[in-house]
């Protein structure tokens, strides 16, 4: 496992290794990029996992959103199947709007970013006629993967430099990964879904706290 995560490269392969990396502290030791960046690149003049996250989602080598307690995470690609499969509890988003299981602030942002994939989230916000909620409805989504960051776009200084923190690209999961990315073998259940998920986690966090761990995961 990668103690010390200096370059992009290593985030990309601690995620791959964890299937679930939190950005931050999640309370479980360890499991973290916050514990394991090299104070170097963390809130530093150096190009640091700030800018590293638009660049993985972007190219897809990590899936990242809000996917753990309501924040953010870097997901492997592998381990998103599962997650998805989980969290969805065996729903396609279709599916649980036929149901009535889907309040209105969130129907009507899927329905915004399905007919403008890859919005900035601030586009949506203003566009997608939801007043109050915004946020929460977003955040919901993200949990419940049916949404993913797709990159992140930041302002242009005078001399032609990106600032700021950069503006969220939102956009729909399958539409970003594809169907095919999504794609289980038939019969796997959510619950066999999470198993493996803590399953990976644990094995490259030798000695971790199961129980705290299966709880922070849900």
């Amino acid at each position: 496992m990668i103690d010390r995560i200096r370059v992009c490269d290593d985030l990309a392969r601690a995620a791959e290794e964890l299937g679930v990396l939190p950005f931050f502290r999640s309370g479980v030791p360890g499991w973290s990029v916050e514990e394991r960046i090299d104070p170097a690149v963390w809130f530093t003049g150096e190009e640091g996992p700030w800018e590293w996250k638009g660049q993985l989602a972007f190219d897809k080598r990590c899936v990242y959103g809000k996917f753990i307690r309501n924040k953010t995470a870097f997901v492997s690609p592998e381990a998103f199947r599962d997650l998805a499969n989980w969290r969805r509890g065996g729903y396609s988003f279709e599916a649980r709007l036929d149901e009535g299981l889907v309040p209105r602030a969130e129907r009507l942002l899927m329905e915004y970013i399905s007919a403008h994939p890859c919005a900035l989230s601030r586009d949506a916000k203003r566009g997608c006629g939801v007043v109050e909620g915004y946020d929460g409805a977003l955040t919901r989504l993200e949990m419940q993967t049916y949404i993913v960051n797709a990159d992140f776009r930041y302002s242009i200084d005078k001399h032609g430099k990106p600032y700021g923190w950069g503006g969220a690209v939102i956009c729909a999961a399958e539409d970003w990964l594809g169907e095919e990315a999504l794609a289980l073998p038939d019969g796997r259940t959510p619950e066999e879904s999470f198993e493996r998920l803590i399953a990976r986690v644990k094995a490259g966090l030798p000695g971790v706290d199961e129980a705290l761990l299966r709880r922070v995961m849900r």
